[in-house]
């Protein structure tokens, strides 16, 4: 499960073979030991609900239903690609910070569970439903959140959620509506965090703040909604998440917590795709400019995005030619200079050689540039066994 690499050599190569470069290839094996692992460890009364925006393939859809995932989605979309899945009502919860009508129109369709971000999104299912509807409100936090950086915003200003001590105020308004009823907190307060101590942390403050909304204002509470932010290791020398600590922080939080006796939500997207996946490259060309060898590659942010948005390259190996000490910096073939995969060390390379990009099970297709400059667009292929 630690494997930065779902896929080996041999596999590797018959992918590159059969299918072309560049292409994604998923492991069923691997998505489904993250999940089954990460199930053993918890609560029973913690819900498992895949962040479709991780990676929406509809292979690992079908997976994860199978064990008994509920779905996060973000988009009409992921709520169409869900809606393919036909789970029984209760099962998928829809958020987002900007929901039109026709969204929230398909969403109570479904009888999917809204995360409402603010009065607008309560005020709008209001007008659709026709008999009383629970919603989970989203609340911006004022304690300090695990990652101030653009991903997830930090704990200023927000455009997600309803400001903390802006509550009592929309609580008073929302107690006028005559079909919506807040039974339930959503709070997404981690970003790709693999200490679990500070998870308990976090997840403790969550837990708080909800009591607080029980005690102060009565809300009677059926789900917790503790968001995503379960972390996977991008880089041979970074822990893994411990999930015996894991599972164990969140029963001693719902220990500490009686007067909560509904069901706790986690999102977990990149924790439950992203080891399944590899990309592969072929390099086309090398260069040196200025004291840098560059390896051009076929693919770059049009695919991997992610190396531009966090600074933080995926891990990569030549296929087949085992550890390396020669310093490249990654190029993909995109007229703009942003398009880089990261400055590594890998053998000394040729043009042709197979490059593989592991961990890219998540944040990887699916939220690159496909469009720019209108390469083609990889295929990603389903590896069974």
């Amino acid at each position: 499960m630690n494997d930065l690499f779902a896929l080996d050599d041999l596999t590797c190569r018959a992918l590159a073979d059969a299918h072309g470069t560049p292409c994604f290839g998923y492991s069923a094996a691997v998505a489904a030991e993250q999940f089954t692992a990460l199930r053993h460890v918890l609560p029973q009364r913690v819900r498992l609900a895949y962040a479709v925006k991780a990676n929406p393939h509809p292979d690992l859809l079908g997976l994860f239903k199978s064990l008994g995932a509920s779905f996060d989605c973000a988009s009409i979309g992921e709520l169409e690609r869900v809606a393919a899945l036909r789970l029984p009502a209760g099962r998928t919860f829809f958020a987002g910070p900007g929901k039109r009508m026709p969204e929230l129109q398909k969403a109570l369709y479904m009888g999917v569970r809204v995360q409402a971000e603010g009065f607008e999104d309560l005020a709008r299912i209001d007008a659709l439903a026709t008999r009383e509807t629970a919603v989970n409100l989203r609340v911006h936090p004022a304690f300090d959140i695990d990652e101030g950086n653009r991903i997830i915003g930090g704990s200023g200003p927000s455009a997600f959620g309803v400001d903390e001590e802006d509550l009592p105020a929309l609580l008073e308004k929302a107690a006028s509506l005559t079909h919506v009823r807040i039974k339930g907190l959503h709070v997404f307060a981690a970003s790709n965090q693999r200490d679990a101590v500070k998870l308990k942390a976090i997840h403790g403050a969550v837990l708080d703040l909800a009591k607080r909304l029980h005690e102060v204002h009565g809300l009677a509470l059926e789900q917790i909604d503790l968001g995503g932010g379960l972390g996977v290791p991008y880089a041979s020398n970074e822990t893994p998440l411990d999930l015996a600590v894991f599972g164990q922080g969140l029963s001693d939080l719902l220990a500490r917590h009686a007067w909560f006796k509904g069901e706790l939500i986690l999102e977990p997207g990149r924790f439950l795709a992203g080891p399944c996946g590899v990309y592969l490259a072929r390099v086309v060309r090398l260069k040196e400019s200025r004291g840098t060898r560059f390896a051009i590659l076929e693919g770059g942010i049009n695919h991997l995005i992610r190396p531009l948005l966090t600074g933080q390259p995926f891990p990569v190996k030549a296929v087949g030619k085992g550890e390396g000490t020669v310093p490249y910096t990654l190029a993909g073939p995109l007229c703009t200079s942003l398009d880089r995969l990261g400055d590594v060390r890998l053998p000394e390379l040729a043009a042709g050689d197979l490059l593989a990009f592991g961990t890219a099970g998540a944040y990887g297709l699916n939220e690159g540039m496909t469009h720019f400059l209108s390469h083609p667009v990889p295929p990603e292929v389903w590896v069974a066994g």
